[in-house]
């Protein structure tokens, strides 16, 4: 089997990696995604563009240092009516950002990039649609209260493994791209390359 790096510190990519029977190695990328993003966003880039950007920053950055193996780069974007949705610093922010979004749609987009060398091999966006449901000012301030320590790092205030399943009243697509990794087409991808057992 191929040596996998995660050039990622996300212990939910690594786990639903390790889950699925991979061996991977987890090593963080140190970029500057706020400025990777800022200059996506000021040339009008897509959210699909700037997720898919990101995840290839990531695993350039791992494979630059030369990691044998294949690098998995990973990142998400939330699109909230047209716009990137950044993590919340604060927990006030996060309530602001829930209630802004209750009742209404928005779209996950979880980018893997597979670098092999110094040459990206394969990438795939994945998407999601989320429908939130219309909850009450005095849920949303409990809910953040009681989970911002779970929540701080993600996207969009919610966790979907945990109590954020409770803020939503339809899905459409895959859980583990909601997650952050679209699982099942990097699967594929190994599959195909003969990197996994058949």
């Amino acid at each position: 089997m191929t040596h996998l790096i995660l050039a990622s510190a996300s212990e939910i990519r690594a786990k639903l990696l390790r889950n699925a029977g991979l061996e991977i190695e987890a090593i963080a990328a140190r970029v500057d995604e706020d400025a990777i993003k800022a200059s996506l966003l000021a040339e009008d880039a897509k959210p699909r563009d700037v997720a898919d950007m990101l995840a290839e920053a990531k695993a350039r950055k791992i494979a630059s240092k030369g990691a044998s193996g294949l690098v998995l780069g990973c990142d998400q974007v939330l699109e909230f009516e047209g716009r990137v949705v950044s993590k919340s610093k604060t927990s006030e922010a996060a309530l602001g950002l829930l209630k802004e979004m209750r009742g209404k749609r928005h779209s996950l987009l979880s980018a893997a990039v597979v670098y092999e060398g110094d040459k990206p091999v394969w990438r795939h966006v994945g998407q999601a649609r989320l429908l939130m449901r219309d909850a009450s000012d005095q849920y949303l301030k409990e809910y953040v209260a009681r989970n911002w320590k779970s929540i701080r790092h993600s996207v969009g205030g919610y966790r979907l493994e945990e109590e954020g399943v409770r803020l939503m009243s339809r899905i459409e697509g895959d859980y583990f791209t909601v997650l952050g990794l679209p699982l099942v087409e990097l699967l594929s991808y190994l599959n195909l390359r003969g990197t996994l057992p058949r």
